[in-house]
């Protein structure tokens, strides 16, 4: 029972005092102070009063030690993402911390992509994968990096690491985001997003390559989406100077040929 923990643990976050709870509440700051130290047992009531002040659900206040819990997953549920208020709404990601109780980065590589998609809820197989941080990335958000194949994102190589952070929330994908998204048939893809979820229930998924058609996705096939934040690749981008260089040099040489035409006309 970790109700007396997780209540202190909740209104200091809140930066509140006993007497502000208690006051909002309704009760005494003794009784307050009777719950936080475990020496008074709320009865139902109370603990509806303060499931609904946190809301958070009282199964949630009752069973799960909040204070051992990343500050991503806390935050989450001070957003209203809690499985017991939430049911099957909620998706729940299976996550690893560092010793210090900070999320990881966990990274999926070519060879861990066919197992993450069976093992991506899994604990045993998320703690193998290798885990790494990188520190200009936000600790209240929870990430993960993806390698990637194929050239149907190119200019984003075959092979570079491509990390997002977790979307808890579906709706909330904007037209255009880059998502890593996993799927139930086709694994993992990397795509740029249509949000066609309120209207059809679907996701329109975009290549960067044009030689690539765009296809739809049911939502019921989706297990995870991933925000595309950055990339890394061991390789140099293309010179597109060179391209140019290129193109304009063939330019100048139709333009002379054309000279070269109209003065023959011209004879």
């Amino acid at each position: 029972m970790y109700f007396s923990s997780n209540i202190k643990f909740l209104r200091k976050r809140q930066g509140r005092t006993q007497d502000d709870v208690a006051f909002a509440l309704r009760m005494k700051r003794s009784t307050l102070s009777g719950y936080e130290n475990n020496v008074a047992q709320p009865g139902l009531e109370a603990l509806a009063a303060f499931s609904g002040y946190f809301g958070i659900a009282i199964d949630t206040l009752i069973k799960i030690d909040l204070g051992k819990l990343p500050e991503s997953q806390v935050r989450q549920l001070e957003k209203g993402f809690d499985v017991f208020i939430k049911g099957s709404q909620l998706r729940v990601l299976t996550t690893t911390v560092s010793d210090d109780n900070e999320d990881n980065i966990e990274l999926v590589n070519e060879k861990a992509k066919a197992g993450y998609a069976s093992g991506f809820a899994d604990p045993e197989y998320i703690s193998i994968l290798p885990t790494f941080r990188l520190p200009f990335l936000s600790k209240n958000k929870k990430y993960r990096t993806f390698q990637i194949s194929g050239d149907s994102m190119h200019p984003i190589p075959h092979g570079a690491f491509v990390t997002g952070v977790f979307v808890q929330d579906w709706n909330i994908i904007k037209d255009k985001d880059a998502c890593i998204i996993l799927t139930i048939h086709d694994g993992i893809v990397f795509k740029i997003v249509e949000n066609r979820i309120d209207s059809e229930g679907t996701l329109m998924l975009h290549s960067l390559n044009p030689l690539y058609p765009p296809f739809t996705l049911e939502v019921n096939e989706i297990r995870e989406v991933w925000q595309f934040v950055h990339y890394i690749s061991p390789e140099m981008p293309e010179n597109q100077v060179s391209e140019q260089k290129t193109m304009m040099t063939s330019i100048r040489k139709m333009e002379d040929d054309i000279r070269a035409i109209q003065l023959k006309l011209k004879l």
